[in-house]
């Protein structure tokens, strides 16, 4: 059968949807495009806020206005938490978050039977990591590696927790067997993923943790470039640092959530840090690493907010210096604590947004600049315009002028910035 999935939200989803056509192929199926004619249409979907729940809304209506005959399949985190709202959908294979591998032979079933298949366990009772292909989308130069799953922070404003259970982790040598068979695929650079990948190991009761995994994969990979996903702050200690800045093969990118800059704001947002602490973080990372890129995630008009608390933020981050940021206008969902709260005005989180953006822009600009004349190791992508495309260890876009160089790794030196990439030149 014909096969074409349709994913939205997180690196997670899109490691879970390379990981599931995979499975596809290797039982005989053909993946193809969303555009084009298929037997089955799946959305994997997110739900991590009402808009993310009305974006699946809306492709699934399309999808079953555009290809009636076919057979309509949803999982992920919407009907994970949202199984009645799902089964009014009109679509012929509902399942949440788990057991991707069952998914794929329900798809089948729902195919030759033609009638509704449903398969949603309670995330709650979930203990075991479930193994999945590793890898990239066709053509990729870097590879996820899932080594984790599941959070249990619960902060006021996710629902995730809800939609993905308890934390399960990979166990160590299956990490490090996955990633030498994407070495051996010929892959450059393994991102290790998962949802909150600072709480590996805590349910193996091994006394590891993510630093102790981290090396083991960095040993065995060693031609590969490791990256590492979003940590939380407090992972970031002393003897975390010293650890990590002895691999050759990690990348200096470290992409610590940090949602606020205000303490009053983080209390409502349940997070287990203050400012203070986020900040020793920051400041332990330039001891140990040279002019490392410190990139993070930040809401704007969070429930209470007020100007004052705004503006504390706006100061802080300015104290951090980030090298890249991703703002967010705080977007409600349903079922979770900071739904009741007291809303900001959609006029206020707007503007917000606009001057948070402003003040990030200006950290990448003067981060950009401060690049210019390194020497970087580059992993070239694809062309873009006249150009090629690649990025250098701290994760900044480099362009240079050159051709064929898809996955190849190139010393490129940087001889200037248009404000948004570095542009250099190849040393042969």
């Amino acid at each position: 059968m014909k096969v074409a999935i349709y994913t939205l939200g997180c690196k997670m989803n899109q490691y879970e949807t390379q990981a599931m056509e995979q499975l596809l192929r290797q039982r005989g199926h053909e993946v193809v495009e969303f555009t084009d004619a298929a037997d089955v249409y799946v959305v994997n979907t997110c739900s991590v806020t009402a808009v993310s729940d009305q974006k699946s809304r809306k492709v699934l209506h399309r999808v079953r206005r555009e290809r009636p005959g076919a057979v309509l399949a949803v999982c992920g985190c919407y009907p994970q938490t949202h199984a009645e709202e799902v089964r009014g959908l009109d679509v012929d294979l509902i399942a949440g978050t788990g057991d991707r591998k069952g998914f794929v032979a329900l798809l089948e079933e729902s195919v030759r039977e033609r009638r509704l298949v449903e398969s949603i366990d309670r995330s709650f009772d979930r203990r075991s990591f479930e193994v999945l292909p590793a890898g990239g989308m066709e053509n990729r130069t870097r590879a996820m590696l899932k080594i984790e799953d599941g959070c249990v922070n619960f902060c006021s404003y996710c629902i995730i927790p809800y939609a993905r259970g308890p934390v399960r982790s990979a166990f160590l040598e299956t990490a490090v067997a996955q990633a030498r068979q994407l070495a051996r695929e010929g892959y450059r650079e393994i991102v290790l993923t998962g949802i909150e990948i600072s709480s590996w190991g805590q349910d193996l009761k091994k006394g590891q943790t993510l630093i102790d995994l981290l090396e083991a994969v960095a040993a065995a990979v060693p031609e590969v470039r490791l990256r590492l996903g979003s940590l939380e702050p407090r992972t970031i200690t002393e003897a975390f640092c010293r650890r990590a800045s002895a691999l050759p093969n990690l990348c200096p990118q470290f992409h610590l959530s940090m949602q606020s800059g205000c303490d009053a704001t983080l209390r409502r947002m349940n997070r287990k840090y203050d400012t203070a602490r986020y900040l020793e973080s920051v400041e332990l990372l330039r001891r140990w690493f040279s002019r490392p890129a410190i990139t993070t995630d930040m809401i704007v008009g969070f429930p209470e907010e007020t100007e004052e608390e705004f503006a504390a933020t706006l100061d802080f981050i300015a104290v951090c210096g980030f090298a890249q940021m991703h703002i967010f206008p705080y977007s409600i969902r349903p079922g979770t604590p900071a739904a009741k709260m007291e809303q900001v005005s959609a006029a206020v989180k707007e503007d917000r947004a606009r001057r948070a953006a402003e003040a990030a822009a200006g950290m990448h600009r003067a981060y950009l600049a401060g690049c210019v004349g390194q020497r970087y190791p580059v992993l070239f992508e694809q062309p873009r315009g006249d150009l090629f495309f690649g990025h250098a260890p701290n994760y900044m876009e480099v362009l240079a002028s050159g051709s064929g160089l898809h996955n190849a790794v190139k010393t490129v030196r940087v001889t200037g910035t248009d404000g948004q990439s570095l542009l250099g030149e190849i040393e042969e």
